[in-house]
């Protein structure tokens, strides 16, 4: 009998308030991603979202084998303990919901086991994917079209008889040609929030342990991403705030100087693979200069882009101080705080970065790409990957053309293994 893994997870910005989902289906033999679902669903609380995607991912598994094993891995503890029968289900929205996924396949057929939450990013990035889209009013859709993914899943199901090695041969072969067409994610279209499933058969190795110091294992060739900032604008000198909500500013001469300084060095060292960058223009015009003598080309990714300050955008930080001194002091407090007049907070980009890192490195596994952005986003990505905490955005130092650089293994990890390394400039 078939087995097929389901993860799920369900959010909500302000539980109750707005609110999605997002459910994979995995095959456990060789890790591969067989179908996806996510969907925004209005305003709901977490809970309520939680079981709409475990719905979901379990009606995704049935359409591709009513007769599978199901294992269901979440990271929500309620979920998965009311569903396995150990805990009862007092709140009546909930009741309908579990007896929903009840109903989808016999219970002889199901299993349910608790996970943390850093291993179930698959599931937490579409939620949040839905939820981006259906702030904006459209509709989440998947990256690839489902015609193509259709294609390939039937291909990877008819190859896995064969065996994992064989599957992930096919594999490695689609995934070189989407990596290297791939634009900025996926664009939702506009219309009213409905649930889109997709078969797909994207390259994602499945979870193996943590090998840690001292045990030997080939996790393969990492995937790397050299953090380029941008070169220098008119605000940079100035220490302005300059994220995606104020002027866009171009690059100055003495940052389009330096944008062929890092061109230079990272032609130099020969390893750079693709180049996707900011939709800023300070962002994109630095990644012209390096694409053109790399002989790349520039792929743009909207979840690269800065911070959005809100009121602050073009002020100092005295000028802010002075106008804004509640407001900036909440903000330095905490990373749920926004700055004035609609900014993003730093957790708000930290979904956002994220989103973008997992949606990268599904693209582009085991390949080196120059990611060229801005100081928040590469913050937030040594940051994540070395597991500190928000606070630690304001102990980094990132200067204007800085090299920074992070590897992503088959485990799970990351390691820093550059910070802020100006010596291109020099």
């Amino acid at each position: 009998m078939r087995e097929l893994v389901v993860e799920a997870d369900g959010g909500s910005r302000g539980n109750p308030g707005p609110a999605g989902y997002g459910a994979v289906v995995l095959d456990p033999a060789t890790g591969l991603t067989l179908a996806e679902a996510a969907e925004y669903i209005g305003v709901a609380t977490n809970n309520v979202a939680e079981y709409k995607g475990l719905v979901a991912g379990l009606k995704a598994a049935r359409e591709l084998d009513p007769e599978a094993v199901v294992r269901v891995r979440m990271d929500s503890k309620l979920v998965v303990e009311q569903m396995s029968g150990r805990w009862k289900i007092k709140h009546p929205d909930m009741r309908p919901l579990a007896a929903e996924a009840a109903s989808v396949f016999p219970s002889s057929q199901v299993t349910y086991e608790w996970i943390p939450r850093e291993r179930n990013k698959h599931a937490d990035r579409l939620a949040n994917e839905a939820m981006d889209a259906g702030r904006k009013g459209r509709q989440w859709e998947p990256s690839r079209s489902t015609a193509e993914l259709d294609t390939q899943a039937a291909r990877v199901v008819g190859d896995a008889a064969a065996g994992a090695a064989k599957a992930r041969a096919a594999l490695a072969g689609a995934g070189a040609g989407a990596g290297a067409s791939a634009g900025a994610g996926a664009v939702p279209v506009a219309s009213p929030p409905v649930a889109a499933t997709v078969t797909q058969a994207a390259a994602a190795p499945a979870p193996v342990p943590s090998t840690g110091w001292g045990v030997s294992a080939d996790l393969g060739t990492p995937s790397t991403f050299v953090l380029l900032r941008h070169g220098e604008t008119a605000l940079t000198p100035e220490k302005r705030f300059s994220g995606s909500g104020g002027s866009d500013p171009v690059l100055s001469e003495a940052g389009r100087r330096q944008a062929e300084a890092a061109a230079t060095a990272l032609a130099a060292r020969g390893t750079i693979q693709a180049v996707v960058t900011s939709p800023l223009r300070r962002c994109r015009e630095t990644a012209e200069v390096v694409a053109a003598r790399l002989g790349l080309h520039v792929i743009v990714d909207e979840g690269l882009r800065e911070t959005d300050f809100g009121a602050w955008e073009g002020l100092t930080f005295a000028e802010v101080r002075e106008r804004y001194p509640d407001d900036l002091d909440a903000w330095l407090a905490s990373p749920k705080a926004a700055p004035t007049g609609g900014g993003e907070s730093f957790a708000t980009v930290t979904r956002r970065v994220s989103s973008a890192r997992d949606r990268l490195l599904a693209r582009h596994q085991g390949r080196t790409v120059l990611l060229v952005t801005h100081v928040t986003p590469i913050k937030t990505l040594a940051r994540l990957a070395l597991g500190a905490p928000p606070e630690s955005l304001f102990r980094m130092e990132l200067s204007a053309a800085s090299l920074s650089a992070l590897a992503y293994y088959a485990d799970g990890n990351a390691s820093l293994r550059l910070l802020n390394d100006t010596s291109h400039l020099r």
